[in-house]
């Protein structure tokens, strides 16, 4: 809820940029192990004599050889064969843990940084249409208002997303609604804004996988603002193509 903004703003040491550093600290002290598994990519390599590895960080779930996984937003599906970290092969991978792994019938220019692997069979994550954003402007020279596009980094991706529409504009230490469609947002302001991504793009809510639900904007080289993600408007998977391993497990 908004307490996650009230209670980082309310922390002494507060210091605008530290907004995201107070969110890290607010999540649940236990791993998410048992969330579905977000797994966004940081890397793709090609192994030889192995295949296609794509590489990153384990966020919330468990990730195992024979688990059949969904890469959002393309939606392509396939077995995992193998997961290694530090070189030793791992049976399941676990929030926090940097790996690699094997994929089936998968070609290296299929995958993409800022893709997210999922389990096929556990909400798999899917491509954003739009999303709901609660946001704090901290270092922009001038106003921001509806159709400024800046680019988003939301775990490893990194999009051109529109403010479509500037919902309210919020005390950022109640949450307390000030005003309604505000016509631009400056310093200091927060504000409830849709948002949505110019290219495909995954993202979460704050509240379900805390580390694909929260970003930094940024513009003129510089975090102009932070933001937590509340709602998500997601796209159907259509026609998304499913490798012969993948099928063969179902």
């Amino acid at each position: 809820g908004d307490n996650m903004i009230e209670r980082s703003t309310n922390l002494d040491w507060y210091k605008g940029p530290t907004l995201l550093e107070a969110l890290d600290q607010i999540n649940e002290p236990k791993r998410p192990s048992d969330k579905p598994l977000r797994l966004p990519l940081q890397d793709v390599y090609k192994i030889g004599g192995i295949g296609t590895v794509p590489v990153g960080r384990v966020e919330t779930g468990v990730l195992k050889p024979g688990m059949v996984v969904t890469f959002a937003p393309t939606g392509l599906t396939t077995e995992v064969k193998s997961v290694e970290m530090h070189h030793e092969s791992m049976q399941e991978a676990l929030p926090g843990d940097n790996v690699g792994f094997n994929v089936k019938n998968v070609a290296v220019k299929d995958l993409k940084r800022g893709y997210v692997a999922s389990n096929s069979k556990d909400d798999p994550a899917r491509e954003a249409a739009g999303f709901t954003a609660q946001v704090i402007i901290m270092n922009h020279p001038g106003q921001i208002a509806g159709g400024y596009a800046p680019v988003l980094d939301c775990h490893t991706s990194h999009v051109a997303v529109r403010f479509s529409e500037l919902l309210t504009k919020i005390d950022r230490r109640s949450g307390k609604e000030l005003e309604s469609g505000p016509k631009f947002l400056k310093n200091g302001d927060a504000g409830l804004v849709k948002m949505v991504p110019t290219k495909p793009m995954v993202v979460e809510t704050f509240s379900e996988y805390p580390p694909l639900g929260r970003f930094a904007v940024r513009d003129m080289r510089q975090t102009v603002a932070v933001g937590v993600i509340k709602s998500v408007e997601k796209k159907d998977p259509t026609g998304a193509k499913v490798t012969k391993a993948a099928a063969k497990k179902k």
